[in-house]
């Protein structure tokens, strides 16, 4: 795999999906013993030239996502490396049984894909939104859990899976065309946070936690911060379980430590954060932006995360607003 700049742009262009293509495609010529399972999704996974290329090694078992985790848990058992592909919105919640059995409590070594989580088909309404992935999964033990920057973080991501000795569920956000986060070749370690940018040396400032593609819109908020003379640190949490308590230790001395996620509020990345935050000896007040415990109505994905304070413009405007009422 060549972690060029040619590559990681078509990566970019080419969306969650075929970037999952190509990393499919990788893996399968690395390990005899990797096979994909979908949901009725191959084609829209990204995984056609898997299929012509490994036709012995991917299952589709149609519209039956307990039965997916079923039966990627029986050829785990079996010495094979699973990796199940379907909607985010679908493996985690009608599959919740199976994967809190089969792959929490047995350890089963079952890679998840959650593919269009967050809002990427928000235009299809709530009941195909992911927006409560992670904290479901957060709830069962044993469960890494991932949710990629970008389109380069994304490959890697899915590489790096396969060499867990666990169950590991990467959460896909966004759409074709995505923003690079990452335009060189950079260390990815499932666990370790990256601090992509940082103007806080010598404490205080604010501390911008995130994961995700809305990462992109983070940096672009805290350039704009920077104009304003408020310092700030970004910080890509893409490892969410477990987290990088390391450098959350490292910004306990921010005036404010911000969150932000295509996710609920409620038991993401957030919530991970203030668990953490709440058994310190003292910690910065925490500022959680995100989805708000509410049913978002359909529309396009880039007009939700507008109206849900996710675009550049919102998490500015909301960070500043915080931090104004803290140093105030």
């Amino acid at each position: 795999m060549k972690y060029s700049s040619a590559n990681m742009r078509m990566w970019s262009r080419l969306g969650p999906s075929g970037s999952l293509g190509v990393a499919a495609m990788e893996l399968g010529s690395q390990n005899a013993e990797t096979v994909f399972l979908t949901a009725d999704m191959t084609f829209s996974a990204g995984l056609e030239k898997f299929r012509n290329t490994f036709p012995e090694r991917i299952f589709n078992v149609g519209i039956a996502e307990q039965n997916l985790i079923g039966v990627a848990a029986g050829l785990a058992s079996e010495g094979f490396t699973p990796f199940v592909v379907t909607y985010a919105a679908f493996l985690t919640g009608r599959a919740f049984d199976q994967v809190k059995v089969n792959l929490g409590y047995m350890k089963l070594p079952v890679k998840m894909i959650g593919l269009n989580a967050g809002f990427t088909t928000g235009i299809m309404g709530a009941t195909h939104m992911a927006l409560e992935d992670v904290a479901v999964m957060r709830s069962i033990p044993n469960i890494t859990i991932v949710s990629p920057a970008d389109m380069t973080e994304l490959v890697k991501s899915v590489i790096a899976a396969a060499e867990i000795d666990g169950p590991v569920y990467i959460r896909f956000t966004g759409d074709m065309n995505q923003s690079q986060v990452y335009k060189e070749d950079y260390d990815f370690q499932i666990g370790r946070a990256v601090t992509l940018s940082n103007n806080t040396y010598g404490g205080g400032g604010i501390a911008l936690i995130t994961s995700g593609v809305v990462t992109a819109s983070v940096l672009e908020a805290a350039q704009r911060l920077e104009k304003n003379d408020v310092r700030s640190r970004v910080i890509n949490m893409h490892t969410i379980k477990p987290l990088d308590t390391d450098v959350l230790e490292s910004v306990l001395d921010s005036d404010l430590i911000v969150t932000v996620e295509e996710h609920s509020i409620n038991g993401g990345l957030g919530g991970a954060v203030a668990e953490y935050l709440s058994e310190q000896k003292s910690a910065p007040r925490l500022c959680r932006i995100g989805v708000n415990d509410v049913y978002p109505h359909a529309g396009s994905y880039q007009f939700l995360m507008k109206e849900n304070g996710l675009d550049t413009d919102g998490i500015y405007s909301t960070v500043l607003e915080k931090y104004r009422e803290v140093v105030s």
